[in-house]
């Protein structure tokens, strides 16, 4: 049987924080990826948006770490060549009852720590984008998007730099707590198990699944896990937009909003629907509503514009109709396993969050 320092579980965006953050502190590191690539799943499926930190609950993990990562992200990016733009966004009022709420979240964000937004006349934001239709707006200048792969690369470039190694079509299938470690079953073309004095648990979509399967780790203590898939549409022409474009949250979420790619590729979503296994097909069917919706604010876009784009799914701990939870790291603190660190719930803002979320990975794992 192999014995390693640390074994990380899943190559994300996150997982792979995680292994460059240990490594870098001097760790040896194992990666440990079910698929044969890295980020294929949440981490490649996702808007790709820095987020500056604004509606998440003042004192959550999301909000601490959105900001504290997004202050990290991006002289990181620029220090690696990760391709990335400090675009900003506006977040509209489509009419005159909504400024109240643009008010709200302008302190609200301000609690988080996010003290650039600006409130915008009806005339200010339509100078930035001559086709919105508003009557106010916030802009947050600190708000970009990311090349994730990139992103995802120089992480793993780091970590095998200072040693870490990466293995692929490496699922793990089960475990067990021994007296001198965690023991793991990898399965593969080659199956074999590994014991780990520290495991990272970063499986994302399959993190609960993982903890449930290590034996003597207590059942109690595995939250559920619950799956949000996000339909997005793209614009069959390029974007009249160069700022990404929120409208007022909705009661169910952030609303059909505008997001763009590094090349000027805009995309609409996500559509959020609730399923009970991983499904990436993108419904047809959902268009019209996106139409509806994006008219509000854009009311130029045209019939026949829209084109599937790509669905992502999110890790939810609370299912519909539910606020949002928190992202849960687990240590040993709180469920007494020594050396086991779980990352359950890592949705978004967990890209802006993986470099902060990573120093505090190693915190705790110093600890164990």
């Amino acid at each position: 049987m192999e014995r390693v320092d640390c074994v990380v579980i899943g190559a994300g965006v996150v997982g792979l924080a995680c292994a460059r953050a240990l490594a870098l502190a001097g760790r040896e590191v194992v990666v440990l990826e079910a698929a044969g690539a890295i980020g294929t799943e949440t981490s490649s499926r996702n808007s790709e948006v820095i987020h500056a930190g604004i509606y998440y609950p003042p004192g959550s993990q999301k909000a601490r770490l959105c900001v504290a990562g997004k202050q990290l992200l991006y002289p990181y990016c620029e220090e690696h060549g990760v391709g990335h733009r400090r675009c900003g966004k506006l977040i509209v009022a489509t009419a005159a009852d909504q400024i109240a709420a643009l008010h709200r979240i302008q302190t609200h964000a301000a609690a988080n720590g996010v003290r650039d937004l600006r409130l915008l006349a009806a005339d200010e934001a339509r100078a930035m984008e001559p086709e919105l239709r508003c009557v106010a707006a916030l802009y947050s200048p600190s708000t970009g998007i990311i090349d994730s792969h990139g992103l995802m690369l120089a992480c793993q470039g780091d970590a095998e730099d200072h040693g870490a190694m990466l293995a692929l079509h490496s699922p793990v299938t089960g475990g067990a707590l021994e007296a001198g470690g965690i023991v793991l079953d990898v399965g593969g073309a080659e199956p074999m198990r590994i014991c780990a004095h520290t495991v990272v648990n970063s499986a994302g979509l399959m993190a609960q699944r993982v903890a449930a399967a290590v034996r003597g780790f207590p059942q109690g203590k595995v939250p559920p896990c619950h799956y949000a898939k996000g339909n997005y549409y793209s614009l069959a022409r390029r974007s009249p937009f160069t700022h990404l474009i929120y409208p007022v949250p909705e009661a169910a979420g952030l609303g059909v909003h505008l997001t763009l790619d590094l090349a000027g590729q805009a995309r609409f979503g996500p559509d959020v629907e609730w399923i009970a296994e991983i499904d990436y097909d993108v419904d047809l069917r959902r268009a019209d509503g996106f139409y509806r919706a994006i008219r509000d604010y854009w009311p130029g876009l045209r019939d026949g514009q829209l084109a599937p784009g790509y669905a992502g799914i999110r890790p939810k701990l609370d299912g519909p109709g539910k606020p949002a939870g928190d992202f849960l790291i687990q240590g040993p603190a709180e469920h007494g396993v020594q050396g086991l660190v779980n990352l359950f719930g890592i949705e978004s803002p967990g890209l802006t969050a993986s470099l902060a979320l990573a120093e505090q990975v190693v915190e705790i794992a110093g600890r164990t």
